[in-house]
């Protein structure tokens, strides 16, 4: 199944960057406990960084937008940019404190986090109207919910009067408003996530065990609320995909070592972006996205493990 887009194939990313902190546990902390990691990590991240790193390497050409503050963490930030061949006229500077994260990573590779927006909830609609030119040009916009709903919802909105396609991945998880919604091309959400719009919307959450199909019914659900397409993750178990017009698609996972699942879905959002806006089948970018993934997990941190398009043909020809 082909979903074709324009030939041009740049994309824009609203974007977030995040000072990111990551540490290696044997398990995950209960409540009140303090464990010994075994590794720590501090990184330039941020899910809108890490979409927009990932489909840089992948080879398209990446425009953007995303918030720093006034402090010290956002040193950090255009020497990442840089770093990445990304244009530092993404950045706008804000008074006041930088994003900042931290997620725990067990010896299974399973994780969580916990994002302060800082700056990134600064961004909003009048900042995305300076850029209306840029979005209006790209073949596919990207979003995600470390910005608030203003920005979203404004560069969606120009993407779409454009006949632009629209990419959402909205994580850290919050309700998206209907007109965020009704102007979504393509869904991508993880179970988790697809799971808290089950439970909202009273649509039908599989039980475990149900395997890929048993989510057939969950996103023909979230078509109905006006995507085009909707992409749920599973981690080890691959990722489904329901387009409007056609059947369900099951791409099983690439079997590598899990070491750090951190940054996997946006390698994962970046590598179906890139796929798409090329002009592949969605079959073909669906394989290529759990590639993306499956890099990612096999290495600590994100923003170093995010591959390149050598990484990536080298993980597919290993499946091959």
């Amino acid at each position: 199944m082909s979903v074709s887009m324009a030939a041009n194939s740049a994309l824009f990313v609203l974007g977030s960057f995040v000072a990111a902190c990551s540490a290696m546990v044997a398990r995950l902390p209960r409540a009140g406990e303090s464990l010994q990691a075994q590794a720590f990590l501090v990184e330039p991240g941020g899910k809108g960084l890490n979409l927009a790193v990932g489909a840089r390497r992948l080879g398209a050409a990446v425009d953007g937008l995303m918030a720093v503050g006034d402090d010290a963490l956002a040193g950090l930030a255009e020497p990442a940019l840089r770093r990445a061949d990304l244009p530092v006229g993404m950045l706008r500077r804000f008074p006041g404190p930088t994003g900042a994260g931290i997620g725990f990573t067990d010896a299974a590779g399973e994780n969580c986090l916990a994002v302060f927006p800082g700056a990134n909830a600064r961004l909003g609609a009048a900042e995305v109207r300076e850029a209306a030119e840029r979005i209006s040009s790209a073949a596919l916009v990207l979003a995600q919910f470390e910005v608030g709903d203003a920005a979203v919802a404004e560069t969606f909105r120009i993407a779409r009067r454009a006949g632009v396609r629209t990419l959402l991945n909205p994580s850290p998880f919050r309700m998206p408003p209907p007109e965020i919604l009704g102007e979504t091309a393509i869904l991508v959400v993880n179970a988790v996530e697809a799971a808290s719009f089950g439970a909202a919307l009273g649509l039908p959450v599989p039980e475990a065990g149900a395997g890929p199909v048993g989510w057939d019914g969950l996103a023909e659900g979230l078509l109905a609320l006006g995507p085009e397409l909707v992409v749920i993750t599973l981690g080890a178990e691959g990722a489904v995909a329901r387009p409007a017009n056609g059947p369900i698609l099951v791409q099983p996972a690439f079997p590598v070592p899990a070491v750090d699942s951190l940054g996997a879905g946006d390698a994962f959002a970046a590598g179906l972006a890139v796929g798409l806006a090329e002009g592949r089948p969605l079959g073909e970018s669906l394989r290529r996205a759990a590639a993306c993934g499956a890099c990612v997990v096999r290495r600590k941190g994100v923003f170093d493990a995010l591959p390149d398009r050598t990484a990536l043909a080298a993980m597919l020809a290993g499946a091959a």
